[in-house]
């Protein structure tokens, strides 16, 4: 696993406070790096089946984890990708915020 990954795990499980996204399963792609999956237990490296797939270069990814790239400037800008269910993402961009 990248050193890129477990950076963004242990980010995304700081964010979460502990605890896990309890509104559905989502995975963040990060193009040419890995997958990273969302759900109850919290954040951990997988490329499982989920409810929503975002999908972002490495540099736009670890902007919206910093706080320095808003998530929905960035899809709207073609920066961040969403597959599957659009409220789900919607919800996950208030815990990444």
């Amino acid at each position: 696993m990248s050193d890129v990954i477990n950076a963004a795990v242990e980010a995304l499980n700081a964010k979460l406070d502990g605890g896990g996204f309890d509104a559905g399963t989502a995975k963040f792609t990060i193009e040419g790096v890995g997958s990273i999956v969302i759900d109850g237990d919290g954040a951990r490296a997988s490329d499982d089946e989920t409810d929503v797939t975002l999908t972002a270069d490495r540099e736009t990814f670890e902007g919206i984890l910093s706080g320095e790239q808003n998530s929905t400037a960035a899809f709207m800008g073609g920066k961040l990708s969403v597959e599957g269910d659009m409220g789900l993402a919607m919800q996950l961009g208030s815990v990444l915020s």
